[in-house]
């Protein structure tokens, strides 16, 4: 009968055929990656989605329709797609010059690919919620601002995204979250992340100790998450308004 042979001490192994490189370096250099490509791609989300679940609900149908279509085209099309299509497909659909510097003298390809990727996948979801949170607002914010003599652009800045943004912030933290999960995806194209060094070792180095590597990992995953949630769910403390659900009457 088969005994699995532990050993929870495999990270602290040098990695062999290397010069003195160790398990554990090879993932906090994976962890290291992983949070940049996450918070860097989340900053672009933030934005782009703000923006975009703005135009979504402004009067215009010259913003409307085009964010309409930036949502519905990018929030179906499976991330792993989106990510080959950018690395692979698009430097082959670009001119010539500009093709040959994305495949070949474009700086730290992958994170950058892998970053852009990401961010515009979930600023589509962002967006959804941006859209969701104005909407959920009463008619009279909008009315007042206006009343008030604000321009319908300083009405969305001062009144209604402040307040969007404060009730929206639940559904923000699982996006957030969902960030650091979904940058595993970015193996595909080659970003050494923090998946990808768990696969890089569990299937060429030490296949033998999958287990163990395993739990490190989800371990460290674990533990980004719940910084995420419990950092977040302070701020919804902070900002919460008054009268809604989860603010202080």
């Amino acid at each position: 009968m088969f005994k699995y042979q532990w050993d929870w001490g495999i990270i602290l192994s040098e990695v062999p055929g290397t010069d003195g490189e160790y398990y554990y370096q090879w993932l906090i250099k994976g962890f290291e990656l992983t949070l940049s490509v996450a918070l860097s791609a989340w900053i672009l989300a933030l934005i782009l989605g703000a923006i975009i679940g703005t135009a979504r609900t402004a009067p215009s149908k010259w913003l409307s329709w085009p964010a309409t279509i930036y949502v519905e085209v990018f929030r179906n099309i499976p991330l792993l797609a989106q990510l080959f299509f950018w690395f692979f497909a698009l430097p082959e659909l670009l001119p010539t010059a500009a093709g040959d510097w994305m495949k070949q003298r474009m700086p730290y390809p992958e994170f950058i690919i892998g970053t852009l990727g990401l961010g515009l996948f979930t600023a589509a979801r962002v967006a959804e919620q941006v859209r969701t949170g104005i909407l959920a607002l009463p008619r009279g914010q909008k009315n007042a601002g206006l009343a008030m003599g604000f321009t319908l652009t300083q009405t969305y800045r001062y009144v209604l995204l402040p307040n969007a943004f404060r009730i929206i912030i639940p559904p923000l933290t699982s996006e957030f979250m969902n960030m650091f999960k979904n940058s595993a995806v970015t193996y595909g194209i080659g970003l050494t992340e923090l998946y990808f060094q768990l696969r890089q070792i569990t299937g060429d180095y030490a296949p033998g100790n999958i287990i163990e590597v395993t739990a490190y990992v989800t371990l460290i995953y674990l533990v980004m998450a719940f910084i995420v949630n419990r950092g977040m769910a302070w701020v919804e403390r902070k900002v919460a308004i008054p009268g809604t659900i989860g603010g202080k009457r």
